[in-house]
Formats: C-alpha cells, sequence, structure tokens
C-alpha cells in the first residue's frame, strides 16, 4: 500500500507513552492517578472557597477561580488516556479522538497563557495605581479579559489542529504519551519546514505576546516597589504578585521550551520529560502556590470549615 493510500486510510493512532519503563508503569499508575485527583480536589476546592467567600469577590481572585478550572480541565484533556497507556503499554486513540485531544490541549494551555497576561496586569493596576484599581478593573472588563483568553485559546486550538490534520501520515506510532505537535509532525510525509515554522509562529503569537504583556507589566510593578519609600511596603508589594510570578515562571519556562524550537532538536525522552512537566507538575503545584502561600485563602478555607461544623452540631 502506498504513503498516500496510507495517509488517506488512516483512521487511528498509537500512542507510544512510557514503554521504557515498563517495569515501573504500576507505581507511576499509583503516583499519576493519586497526583491528578488531588490537583483536582485542590481546585476544585479553590473554585468553591472564591464563589463562597464575599471577601474573595475581587478581580484577582475571580481570574484565580477561571485558572483553577482551566488547569483541572488542561490536565483531564491528558492524564486519562496517560493512565491508560499506563495500563495497557500502548493505546489506540482514534484519528478524530487524536484532533480533539490536540485542540483541548492547545485551547486550554493558549488560554492559561493570557490568563496569565490578564493576572499580571492585574497585580500592575494593583500596586501602580491603587487608587484607580477599582475603575479601571470592574467587572465587566475582567470578563472582557476571560472572554479574550478563551477567544485566543480556540483561535490557536482551531488554527493549529485544522492545518496538522490535513496533511498526510506515513506512520500511525507516535512516540509520546499524547497527541503532541512536534512527534505528530514526525510522522508527515514529505518535507514538514513550512509546518515547523507555522508552529513555531503561532507559538510566538500564543506563548511569547501574553509573556512579553507580563514582562512589561512587572517591569511597572518593579519601578514602583523600588520607589516605595519604606522597605515593609515593598515587601508587601511584592509578596501580593510572588505566587503569580512563581506559577509564570514555571508554566512559561517548560513549555517555551517544548515549542520554540525546530523539528531537528526533537528528542523523544526529553520531550516527554518536558511534556509530563507542564502537563501533570506544573498544575499540581500552581493551586498549591496560590492556595498554601496566601493568607486570604486560608482563612476562607477555615471560614468555610467552620461553617460545616456549625452545620453538623446543629443537625
Amino acid at each position: 500500500m502506498s504513503n498516500q493510500e496510507n495517509a488517506t486510510t488512516l483512521s487511528a493512532f498509537i500512542l507510544v507513552g512510557f514503554s521504557e519503563t515498563h517495569k515501573f508503569h504500576v507505581l507511576i499508575f499509583v503516583v499519576l492517578l493519586s497526583l491528578y485527583i488531588i490537583t483536582l480536589m485542590i481546585n476544585i476546592l479553590i473554585i468553591l472557597l472564591v464563589k463562597s467567600d464575599p471577601m474573595l469577590n475581587t478581580p484577582m481572585y475571580f481570574f484565580l477561580m477561571h485558572l483553577a478550572s482551566l488547569e483541572g480541565c488542561y490536565m483531564s484533556v491528558i492524564i486519562p488516556k496517560l493512565l491508560e497507556n499506563l495500563l495497557v503499554d500502548a493505546t489506540v486513540i482514534s484519528f478524530l479522538g487524536c484532533a480533539m485531544q490536540m485542540f483541548f490541549f492547545l485551547f486550554f494551555g493558549v488560554a492559561e497563557c493570557f490568563l496569565l497576561a490578564a493576572m499580571a496586569f492585574d497585580r500592575y493596576v494593583a500596586i501602580c495605581h491603587p487608587l484607580h484599581y477599582t475603575i479601571i478593573m470592574r467587572r465587566n472588563i475582567c470578563w472582557i479579559m476571560v472572554t479574550g483568553s478563551y477567544i485566543c485559546g480556540t483561535a490557536v486550538g482551531l488554527a493549529h489542529t485544522t492545518v496538522t490534520f490535513r496533511l498526510r501520515f506515513c506512520g500511525v506510532t507516535i512516540n509520546h504519551f499524547f497527541c503532541e505537535i512536534q512527534p505528530l509532525l514526525e510522522l508527515v510525509c514529505g518535507d514538514t519546514f513550512l509546518n515547523e515554522v507555522q508552529v513555531i509562529g503561532i507559538a510566538l503569537m500564543a506563548i511569547m505576546l501574553p509573556f512579553v504583556l507580563i514582562i512589561l507589566s512587572y517591569m511597572g510593578i518593579i519601578f514602583t516597589i523600588m520607589g516605595m519609600p519604606i522597605l515593609e511596603s515593598r515587601y508587601k508589594a511584592f509578596s501580593t504578585c510572588s505566587s503569580h510570578l512563581i506559577v509564570v515562571i514555571l508554566f512559561y519556562g517548560t513549555s517555551s521550551s517544548m515549542y520554540l524550537k525546530p523539528k531537528s532538536s526533537y528528542s523523544p525522552p526529553l520531550d516527554k520529560l518536558l511534556s509530563f512537566s507542564y502537563t501533570v507538575v506544573t498544575p499540581l503545584l500552581n493551586p498549591i502556590i496560590y492556595s498554601l502561600r496566601n493568607k486570604e485563602m486560608q482563612g476562607a478555607l477555615i471560614k468555610l470549615w467552620k461553617k460545616k461544623l456549625l452545620v453538623k452540631v446543629y443537625k
């Protein structure tokens, strides 16, 4: 059968996953399932706290609630299939299923990039223009930012997925644990230079544009903090955005190293590790960083706990 016929009749792919670590699959499965459940529970808890506590009815926590929602969905696109892969060594995923996985992965990932930029702007206004904060960061403005993040995610997801799955594939075995762009390009018939340019071009727009906006916001924040005469005021101002800064470094450090490089430098073991870090490790760390380091979140959790205890007592 010719390559063209293979491409035409292709109906499914095989995800290799972590076949090289076969001895540890059961252990990895248990650890990964535990991390997945814990991460989902923490993200759901953050959403419940923001929804239930009037003290958290601010733009910062409004964005944090959407970030928690995005990360829960982001992990759920990848982890269930990876868990299946660990149980059966190689997982078959349909052509349509692979396309949908790529779209939703890009949708949630890119939306998070722009949401992090919106959160940086929120911190910039809070620190650099505190007197105008309630005027600038009105509820409708926050909704516009969040909606814009989802629109950007949809646009990038559709563009990448549509172009990628119109290509002719000469193989079915994806040397990865999900339908990632780079390993899929390895299966494309013929020269993929233009596709690589497209991947890097869209990645520059989707990853670097919000990153530049974040950098500009933090430049303004740093100049403002350094101009504060009292050391305690500087520390307090910086502590309000330190959690966000840590999350940005974790997310952008791993995702940019994956997408802003040519296919020629693709290394399956290294890229699987990088992908694992931003699909599993980072979504786990983010809510912990925000919740454990945040006194208002801790206070809301204590109030919710006491409220539940009082309900039990009166019952």
